[in-house]
């Protein structure tokens, strides 16, 4: 097992000097504590049930709880332990800290998608929202740093929002509730429009026989308007659902009244959808009002 290193190389070994250097290749932390040993089975050895033994003891030990909990749920996922992942994030979250609680809602609701609870995926989605307009998304601060792939970016709160609503609006066509889907796709589209959720927002409006309408959506992306329409997975997609709606030409119906206007419609809806829990300051959440332009904060 790799032994601490010293940071500053002074004085160091040519078998220290080599071990960090192996640490650094394989991104492993330094020491021989339990959550070091068990990101060596993870990511070295390759072994799944040695590196969630090791991260179990790591959690009991207290050895950075907020990693060790967060990295064993993700090889319990990749390994079909869906539902012990779930049970032990609900279980020790209390010992992580409060910056690591936004990190493990997002973990948990990647493992109610994959074991299909729905209304679980639907409730935290929904209290992610609500954290967001009470301020507590992000810590507090307007930007937080985000990883994918090794690489480091920066995400907005808008950027956030409009995720967060694309995944409950997902979660919704998964139970066939087109209507609450649409309502929740039109506000992600107004906060940061992309082809991928455009397309989504069609296969609601299709479902429900709005076929005028369903076109009228695709029109955006035919014509490159928004992020991702250049995207060979979006044309492929524009395809298919130009494909599905040519045997109903123009047809199509409205499920609005005409005295009612779109945008009140699909905000008072998304009201109902998420205002189940701590009474809001006003009547709508942020994401209901303009976004400028020039901020990426959500007013409020």
């Amino acid at each position: 097992m790799m032994k601490k290193i010293n940071n500053n190389n002074y004085g160091c070994t040519r078998k220290e000097e080599l071990e960090c250097n192996y640490n650094v290749i394989h991104k492993l932390p330094t020491g021989d504590s339990p959550y070091v040993r068990a990101k060596y089975a993870q990511l070295v050895e390759k072994d799944a049930e040695a590196a969630i033994v090791l991260f179990w003891k790591a959690i009991n030990a207290g050895d950075r709880v907020d990693s060790a909990l967060k990295d064993m749920a993700v090889v319990m996922k990749q390994h079909n332990r869906t539902e012990e992942a779930i049970e032990a994030i609900k279980s020790f979250r209390d010992r992580c800290s409060k910056q690591a609680q936004e990190s493990l809602d997002n973990v948990l609701i990647d493992l109610y998608k994959k074991c299909g609870k729905l209304d679980e995926q639907i409730e935290l989605l929904k209290q992610k929202l609500q954290m967001i307009y009470q301020g507590e998304a992000f810590n507090g601060k307007p930007t937080k740093t985000a990883r994918s792939h090794g690489r480091k970016f920066q995400v907005t709160i808008k950027q956030e929002t409009s995720r967060i609503l694309g995944n409950l609006g997902w979660a919704y066509m998964q139970q066939s509730n087109y209507a609450a889907a649409e309502i929740v796709y039109r506000k992600s589209q107004q906060i940061d429009p992309d082809a991928n959720k455009a397309c989504n927002l069609c296969t609601c409006l299709l479902k429900q026989a709005r076929y005028s309408e369903a076109r009228s959506v695709l029109e955006s992306v035919l014509q490159g308007k928004i992020s991702g329409s250049d995207d060979p997975r979006s044309k492929s997609r524009v395809e298919e659902l130009l494909k599905e709606l040519e045997p109903f030409g123009s047809v199509g119906c409205t499920s609005l009244s005409p005295k009612l206007n779109l945008e009140d419609a699909f905000l008072d809806g998304l009201d109902q959808l998420i205002n189940q829990y701590a009474p809001f300051r006003s009547r709508r959440l942020p994401i209901f009002e303009e976004i400028s332009p020039c901020r990426d904060q959500l007013a409020c």
